[in-house]
């Protein structure tokens, strides 16, 4: 059952349809009612602790200022319950190797036997993480890659008003979610898909470009051609996707 509020929001939106001006309301009622299905979808998850690893910026214990906030999402491999797997490769791989970044980097690990968007993860992670160091909560981010890609995506659909933007990597929307996807109209997307990709098609990310497309979505797709699913080298070889992000910010008023 929807919440009450949700049920008056829909109901509104049906006597709005019955208006001369057909086009526009069944493109604001789908935006509207998409974040309310998001809320939905998120309220009903179970709430679970993940264990995570957690990079602070060199500059951190030296100055009061309040950083950026980075979730990194590991692919299917690092699943488990041993931090140590995910330092294989991406962000954790880059921190464990010596790489600074100017923002708070949390990774938290995916049990065996559950994917993203299996539970509720996201809410006990970014509240314990905001009450113990110092966020700009205008500057939250998710990128993962593979699994992790789906996991971006995910999160970004349940809690559109806390990410500012996201970088998913290869990544995918459940078929279950294909009809929420201009929930995402007002995040911008930087992502990468190998035309060789044969584990995850690229197809995936494209039906996502092209439904963003016409609820007017801001998303900037590489197609990285002849490129294969181990595109992980970018969180490398790849400084923009971290200007990026960081360029971008909430708004008061889409918080």
């Amino acid at each position: 059952m929807l919440p009450i509020f949700y049920k008056m929001a829909f109901q509104s939106f049906i006597i709005v349809f019955n208006s001369r001006n057909h086009l526009l309301v069944n493109i604001l009622s789908i935006i509207i009612f998409s974040f309310f299905i998001s809320q939905s979808f998120a309220q009903e998850k179970q709430k679970v602790d993940y264990k995570h690893l957690t990079y602070l910026p060199k500059s951190y214990n030296t100055d009061t200022s309040k950083y950026p906030l980075v979730f990194y999402l590991h692919g299917g491999s690092q699943k488990g319950n041993d931090l140590e797997k995910l330092k294989v490769y991406g962000l954790p791989y880059l921190v464990d190797q010596g790489k600074e970044f100017d923002f708070i980097m949390v990774a938290p690990q995916c049990p065996e036997g559950k994917y993203w968007s299996t539970e509720n993860w996201f809410d006990s992670l970014y509240n314990e993480v905001t009450s113990n160091y110092r966020i700009d909560k205008s500057r939250v981010y998710v990128t993962g890659i593979s699994m992790g890609g789906y996991g971006t995506y995910t999160a970004a659909l349940d809690h559109p008003k806390k990410i500012a933007a996201i970088v998913p990597l290869c990544g995918g929307i459940n078929d279950s979610d294909t009809t929420r996807i201009c929930t995402l109209k007002d995040i911008p997307i930087l992502t990468y898909h190998g035309t060789a990709d044969d584990e995850i098609s690229i197809q995936e990310t494209e039906r996502i470009a092209a439904s963003l497309k016409k609820c007017n979505g801001n998303i900037i797709f590489h197609r990285l051609t002849g490129k294969g699913h181990g595109i992980q080298y970018l969180y490398e070889t790849e400084p923009w996707i971290y200007e990026w992000l960081l360029m971008q910010r909430k708004t008061k008023s889409n918080k």
